[in-house]
C-alpha cells in the first residue's frame, strides 16, 4: 500500500473530526494527559535513578574486607594483606588500623575515628597540602572535622593525648565511603600498636573490576578457611538500581492508565461516530467506495486523534520538565537533559499514536464490514 493511498483519506478523516470539534477536543485531551503522565512518570523516575546513580558515585567500585569473627579471626596479618594483593591484582589495596580518640584543637575538640594507613594517596585525595607516598608522620584530616575544629595545614591537633602537626586535609567526600573519611584522622601505622589490621579496603577502576576482585577473594584467600568478611558494595549498588528499575517501572504503570481510559474514550467517540454516519458510510459503500477505503478513513481519524494528544503530550513535558529546572534547583540541568530521558518521550509518543489506531481499529472494522443495504435501511 502506497503513502499516496493515505491522502485521500487522511483528508477525510481529517473533515469529519472538525465536524465534531468537541467530541474530537475531549478525545484528544484525553490522549494528552495520558501520554503525559506516561512521559512526566518515565521522565521523573530516570532523573531520580541518574539522580541517585550520581550521588552514590564511586561506591561501587570499592571493596571492604574485614576479620570474620565468627570464624575466631580477630584482625587481618600482613600475610592476609599479601593474599589478598595477589588476588586481586590491579586494584589498590589499603590495609586500615582503626580506633576512636579525642581530637583536640586550640579552639574546640571532637570524637572521631582514627585510622592508621600507609600509602593513603590509594583512596583519598586532598583539597589542602599533599598526600605522602609512604605517610610517616603528621595527621591527615577529614574535611568536616578540619571545618569543625577550624584547623589546616601547618596547625597542630592533640590525638589521643598526643600532638601532631596537620600535613593535609582531605577533599570533601562526594560519596558514601565505608571508612568515613570526612570526620576521620589519618595517621601513620606506627602510632597503633596492635597486631593487625582492622579493614582491608579494594579500590578499583570499576564496578565490574572491584566485582571481579571480591569473586577472587573469596575463591583464594577463603578457599581453605573463611578469614575474611567480604562486603562487595557493587552488590549495594545493584539493589539501588534494581529498585529505581522498579519504581520506573511502576511509574510507567500509573501512567499507562491513564492512556488505557484514553483509548477507552477513544473507543467511544468512534464508536458513536460510525453509529451516527451509518447512513453515510452506507451510501459510500453503495456508490462504490470499497471497504478498504471506509476503513482506511476511520483508520485515519482515530491515528489523527491519537498523534495529536500524543504530540500535545509530549511538548507538555518538555514545557513542564524544563520549568522545573529553570525555577527549582532540586532538578540538575545536565541530568534532566540526559539522552535516557527521551525514550520515555519516545515510548509516550508512540504509546499514544498506537492506543488511538488500536482503540479505532474495532469501530473502522465493524463499520466497514456492515453491509450498505442495511445501513441505508437504518
Amino acid at each position: 500500500m502506497t503513502p499516496g493511498a493515505w491522502q485521500p483519506s487522511v483528508a477525510m478523516a481529517a473533515r469529519n473530526l472538525r465536524r465534531n470539534r468537541v467530541r474530537t477536543v475531549l478525545a484528544v485531551l484525553g490522549v494528552t494527559i495520558g501520554v503525559f503522565a506516561v512521559a512526566t512518570l518515565g521522565v521523573f523516575g530516570n532523573v531520580l535513578a541518574l539522580g541517585a546513580d550520581d550521588a552514590i558515585g564511586d561506591i561501587g567500585t570499592q571493596v571492604v574486607l574485614s576479620p570474620n569473627a565468627d570464624a575466631g579471626v580477630e584482625s587481618l596479618s600482613d600475610a592476609d594483606v599479601a593474599a589478598v594483593r595477589r588476588a586481586v591484582g590491579e586494584p589498590a589495596v589499603v590495609p586500615l588500623y582503626s580506633d576512636g580518640a579525642i581530637v583536640s584543637a586550640p579552639t574546640d575538640q571532637q570524637f572521631a575515628t582514627v585510622y592508621g594507613v600507609e600509602r593513603p594517596g590509594l583512596a583519598f585525595e586532598a583539597a589542602e597540602g599533599d598526600l605522602p607516598e609512604r605517610h610517616r608522620d603528621g595527621a591527615i584530616v577529614g574535611a568536616e572535622l578540619a571545618e569543625n575544629l577550624g584547623v589546616g595545614v601547618g596547625d597542630r591537633v592533640e590525638v589521643a593525648g598526643g600532638q601532631t602537626r596537620v600535613i593535609a586535609v582531605l577533599a570533601q567526600s562526594q560519596t558514601f565511603s565505608p571508612v568515613a573519611p570526612d570526620e576521620a584522622v589519618f595517621l601513620p601505622e606506627s602510632a597503633f600498636a596492635a597486631d593487625g589490621y582492622d579493614q582491608v579496603l579494594v579500590v578499583s577502576e570499576s564496578g565490574a573490576e572491584a566485582s571481579a576482585a571480591a569473586e577472587s577473594i573469596r575463591r583464594s584467600v577463603n578457599a581453605r578457611e573463611e578469614r575474611v568478611d567480604v562486603f562487595e558494595l557493587a552488590a549495594v549498588v545493584d539493589e539501588i538500581n534494581e529498585f529505581f528499575d522498579l519504581l520506573g517501572t511502576f511509574l510507567l504503570g500509573l501512567g499507562g492508565i491513564s492512556l488505557v481510559v484514553a483509548g477507552v474514550s477513544i473507543l467511544n467517540v468512534m464508536l458513536m461516530s460510525t453509529v451516527e454516519r451509518r447512513e453515510e458510510i452506507g451510501v459510500m459503500r453503495a456508490v462504490g467506495v470499497t471497504r478498504r477505503d471506509v476503513l482506511r478513513v476511520l483508520i485515519a481519524e482515530a491515528g489523527l486523534i491519537g498523534a495529536l494528544g500524543a504530540v500535545l503530550g509530549t511538548v507538555l513535558t518538555v514545557v513542564v520538565v524544563a520549568g522545573l529546572v529553570v525555577s527549582t534547583s532540586a532538578v540538575d540541568s545536565t541530568i534532566a537533559l540526559d539522552p535516557t530521558n527521551g525514550y520515555y518521550l519516545l515510548l509516550a509518543l508512540g504509546f499514544g499514536v498506537g492506543v488511538g489506531l488500536v482503540s479505532g481499529a474495532y469501530p473502522a472494522w465493524k463499520a466497514a464490514n456492515e453491509r450498505p443495504v442495511e445501513a441505508l435501511r437504518s
